[in-house]
């Protein structure tokens, strides 16, 4: 009798036990895959307190949370022949447990190597210019490659980003000395744009002042008020344009004139000794005519004289 209830007290503290352990509960994180008897149940258990079947049944959890996997530093050859160490970040969830837990053995290993696979390839398809400034192309690509076998086992791939790009200490000094030359090039190109624009203004300015005079008379002015406002300079003010052409005007007036003169004086001075003999001839002509006035006087002789050798020596 006694013997009975000790046999009886150990099966129903091994059914409580069994009991104990077919209860399973599955976080809201979770999902459950259920073999029974080694083979895989249709259907996944969802969240909450599941009941199995004990010694049958075994529950396999999957976590359905994004995963955040650094890719370890890779290091390659662009397609432009440089060596880079490139390092990126995969995001990624399981979407399908069912065959997360059946395709592959260790989901989290797989993805790992798919992704450094594929950032190696990403690496020799692409140029340098492309790694550090056309990363969202790459992007995309790294996530195709990788999503593509993930597929099949119930991964999808959120997203992937390369973190960084380390180039070698040489590369760093060429591409700053590129960008220095292109930053040169770039203000000298301002430069000369500037200038050509203010040479064409001015072009145009001095074609609107050649048809006003004045207006060149007022920046003259203009100028001369904006320096003396400064009031710590001397100014030295030039004569006025217009005063300039009054003189260059009046100069090539005056030259007719001055030729004209100079063209009469050589027949003043042809015309002189025939006035003189002109004016001579009464003088002698009178020299008779005194001789008898002057004998009424007692000096005839030395009047007519005088007058005979003054004739012979005219």
């Amino acid at each position: 009798m006694e013997t009975t209830i000790i046999l009886l007290g150990l099966a129903a503290f091994i059914v409580m036990l069994l009991l104990v352990t077919g209860f399973r509960v599955v976080n809201q994180v979770e999902r459950g895959v259920v073999f029974r008897l080694g083979r895989a149940q249709p259907r996944v258990r969802q969240p909450g307190l599941r009941v199995l079947i004990p010694l049958v049944d075994r529950m396999t959890k999957v976590n359905v949370q994004i995963v955040t996997m650094p890719i370890p530093t890779q290091e390659g050859i662009t397609r432009d022949n440089v060596s880079v160490r490139v390092d990126a970040v995969v995001y990624f969830r399981v979407q399908d447990p069912m065959r997360a837990s059946i395709e592959v053995q260790n989901y989290l290993f797989a993805i790992e190597q798919v992704a450094q696979t594929s950032l190696r390839n990403i690496i020799g398809k692409s140029e340098l210019d492309d790694l550090l400034s056309n990363r969202e192309e790459l992007h995309r690509g790294l996530a195709l490659m990788i999503d593509s076998p993930a597929l099949g086992w119930g991964i999808h791939i959120d997203r992937v980003e390369i973190k960084d790009v380390q180039l070698p200490e040489s590369m760093k000094r060429s591409m700053s000395r590129q960008a220095e030359a292109e930053r040169e090039r770039r203000s000298r190109v301002i430069v000369a744009d500037g200038e050509l624009q203010a040479a064409q203004k001015l072009a145009d300015a001095s074609g609107i002042m050649s048809q006003t005079p004045g207006a060149l008379q007022l920046r003259l002015l203009q100028t001369v008020v904006e320096v003396a406002a400064e009031k710590n300079s001397t100014l030295i003010m030039p004569l006025p344009v217009e005063l300039l052409r009054f003189f260059d005007k009046a100069a090539q007036t005056a030259t007719p004139a001055a030729q004209q003169d100079t063209a009469k004086e050589p027949e003043n001075a042809a015309e002189g000794p025939r006035a003189v003999g002109e004016s001579e001839r009464p003088a002698l002509d009178e020299g008779p005519r005194r001789a008898p006035e002057a004998a009424g006087t007692g000096q005839p002789d030395v009047v007519a004289a005088r007058t005979t050798s003054d004739v012979r020596s005219a």
